[in-house]
């Protein structure tokens, strides 16, 4: 049986494009592999009882970040993986790959210790290919591996996980999902358009607001101001996968270029994806079956403004987000 570890202790949304790899992999050797995955401490309840990984390996990155990770290092080295693939440009990983002893490891050419990989590929942002893709090159460079397809990322509720949105939504019928929080204020629709979309909704829909404990404040303001009542906000109520459970119910979930965005592609829900300062050719866009995505359609000469979000919009203005037409959905 072939053991194979991916590396992603990334951010959420990062690990949720990562599990199309998982997909992949699984389609390629069915039961004849053993598949773990390294993800960073607050991720690993996105892989809750997953059906095709062995193990969810956890690395602390906030407590004892060292410490954990050369303790990380010797039990990769004990373990002796077949193929290591390292999903990540950054050094830390890097170096465990690197002193992994796997018979191949693979990884991104960004990687400051891709010299002690095997193969290290290309990760090129300007290709307009999406981030799924680029991280299945990486599997082309064991020639072990027959010609495959790539496989879209996907999460598994669990039973308890599903009963509790099942409760949460129980004779609700229709109902929308909008998640208007983001880390970075420059890929986050402003607040305003986020109540005039609520605004907008003539039917009956129940609208959840989704969220980390964080956004409270900010969401039950749009709920406020909205004057709807037909808006629940749900900030801190739900973990990864029951967002995820609520989303994959919902008529319909509009987000921005962020975290919810992946959690609708994985469980292939109908979405639109709100494109501020980021583009969709980045490679990070929805990839769900039903996917809209809106941005400006005016050309600004700053736009985009960088791979990440920023904190503050760089010009002033925030035209990427302000001069979105909601009328255009």
């Amino acid at each position: 049986m072939k053991k194979i570890l991916l590396i992603q202790t990334a951010f959420i949304g990062d690990v949720i494009l990562a599990t199309s790899m998982v997909e992949t992999i699984h389609a390629q050797y069915g039961n004849d592999v053993s598949l773990d995955i390294l993800v960073r401490k607050g991720n690993e309840g996105l892989l809750k009882d997953h059906p095709y990984l062995n193990e969810v390996i956890v690395w602390n990155k906030k407590e004892g970040k060292y410490k954990n990770l050369w303790a990380l290092s010797r039990r990769i080295k004990k373990t002796r993986y077949d193929v290591v693939y390292n999903l990540q440009r950054f050094a830390s990983t890097g170096l465990l790959t690197g002193l992994s002893k796997a018979k191949l490891k693979i990884g991104f050419k960004g990687n400051p210790f891709s010299k002690l990989f095997d193969f290290a590929i290309v990760h090129d942002i300007g290709s307009g290919k999406h981030e799924i893709e680029r991280n299945a090159a990486l599997l082309k460079a064991d020639d072990s591996v027959a010609e495959f397809e790539v496989l879209p990322p996907k999460l598994y509720p669990t039973p308890a996980t599903t009963k509790k949105v099942n409760e949460i939504v129980a004779e609700k019928g229709s109902f929308l999902v909008m998640a208007p929080a983001s880390v970075w204020f420059t890929k986050q629709l402003p607040r305003e358009k986020w109540i005039e979309l609520i605004r907008m909704q003539k039917n009956n829909h129940t609208i959840y607001l989704i969220g980390a404990p964080s956004d409270q404040e900010f969401l039950q303001g749009i709920m406020d101001e909205s004057k709807s009542n037909k808006v629940v906000n749900m900030a801190g109520q739900l973990n990864l996968l029951e967002s995820a459970a609520l989303i994959a119910r919902a008529d319909r979930t509009f987000v921005n270029d962020s975290a919810p965005l992946h959690l609708a592609s994985a469980v292939n829900a109908p979405v639109t994806a709100f494109f501020c300062s980021t583009v969709p050719s980045f490679g990070f866009g929805p990839v769900s079956s039903d996917a809209v995505i809106v941005e400006v359609k005016e050309k600004l000469n700053c736009r985009p403004c960088g791979l990440h979000g920023h904190k503050k919009c760089p010009k002033g203005h925030f035209d990427c987000g302000y001069k979105i037409d909601l009328n255009k959905i």
